[in-house]
């Protein structure tokens, strides 16, 4: 583990929802900012935080498609304090703008947005694979670019959402883009919801003294657009597969862990955690000892990776002029 610290424990499950979870939690005067918050989780992520009172930031790669998003929020919820701007997190010039127009303290960074088994190895315009460069490394250059924000809370959280998929690849360090390595649509989405977990790991070992906490989360099975490359038989018969055909959450019960590890009281001063089902999961020591929807795999919490992860990702955006190689600031 990335902690010698007891497992965390809440009063809440899977059946847990987000409004739940947060029932008696006041986030007045807080701030937040929710990637991927067009629809399923996000969106829902997003309304949550704004009930109980926090400034919420959408963001979404089509902006009309995010207003609407933000405008349904703010009528459910009566907080008129819910913007949306636009992000692409394969563009790093995208990144990049965000965090050049953001300004004040950030209290909240929910990285939720995300791509999953893309059906061809695709690579971005940088020569990075679109899972890695959308689902990590976008995600990374966003916090880095926010830190000095978070800084500013004095007490600011970040979550990053990952996925049981981190045990079926760790990340491949000599082969990121599977230039070598075959490519398997889920071994990609998994290298990089493994990178997402390992962010969580180092980012909380580096920023916890700046009263930064950040922890990484498996939302459970939810159907979303996050499913939109899959071929529906090939989904149902993946669910078959792992016996999660009678399991799926609901959208309400998919947010839960994520604004758990955002906004509760329960979670205060812990960080460098893999949640699941709004309890800490268990390690896995190899796919054959897990349902394949349970549980996180020992490289995905190592030291050493997390470290090596967070060195490589700051030499790949220094190297092509998207943060300074102290990793301290966006440029523009």
């Amino acid at each position: 583990m990335a902690t010698a610290s007891p497992p965390m424990t809440t009063p809440f499950d899977e059946h847990s929802t987000a409004e739940e979870v947060l029932a008696d939690v006041d986030l007045s005067g807080r701030r937040a900012i929710v990637t991927g918050a067009s629809s399923g989780i996000g969106t829902e992520t997003a309304r949550v935080l704004a009930l109980r009172g926090a400034a919420v930031t959408l963001t979404a790669r089509d902006l009309a498609v995010g207003e609407t998003a933000a405008a349904r929020i703010r009528q459910s919820t009566g907080n008129r304090a819910v913007d949306v701007r636009p992000l692409e997190l394969a563009d790093l010039a995208s990144v990049a703008a965000f965090v050049e127009r953001w300004d004040g303290p950030l209290d909240m960074l929910v990285n939720n947005a995300g791509v999953m088994a893309i059906p061809e190895r695709t690579l971005t315009p940088g020569g990075d694979e679109l899972h890695f460069a959308t689902n990590h490394l976008g995600h990374f250059a966003l916090a880095i670019g926010l830190a000095d924000a978070l800084r500013a809370s004095g007490d600011a959280r970040i979550v990053s959402v990952s996925s049981s998929a981190n045990l079926r690849c760790p990340v491949l360090f000599d082969d990121l883009t599977f230039a070598f390595v075959a490519y398997e649509p889920f071994a990609a989405y998994g290298q990089s919801k493994t990178a997402n977990t390992l962010f969580a790991v180092e980012a909380d070992r580096r920023w916890a003294r700046d009263g930064i906490r950040a922890n990484a989360l498996m939302p459970g099975g939810i159907a979303t657009n996050l499913q939109r490359y899959i071929e529906p038989e090939a989904l149902a018969q993946a669910r078959r597969q792992a016996g999660a055909s009678r399991d799926l959450k609901t959208v309400a019960q998919g947010a839960a862990t994520s604004v758990l590890a955002a906004a509760s009281p329960l979670l205060q001063g812990i960080g460098g955690r893999y949640l699941e089902d709004c309890q800490e999961a268990q390690t896995i020591s190899s796919r054959a000892d897990s349902d394949g929807r349970h549980g996180v795999a020992p490289y995905a919490l190592d030291p050493d990776n997390a470290q090596r992860l967070w060195d490589t990702s700051e030499r790949r955006l220094a190297g092509i002029g998207v943060i300074t190689t102290s990793g301290s600031r966006m440029l523009a």
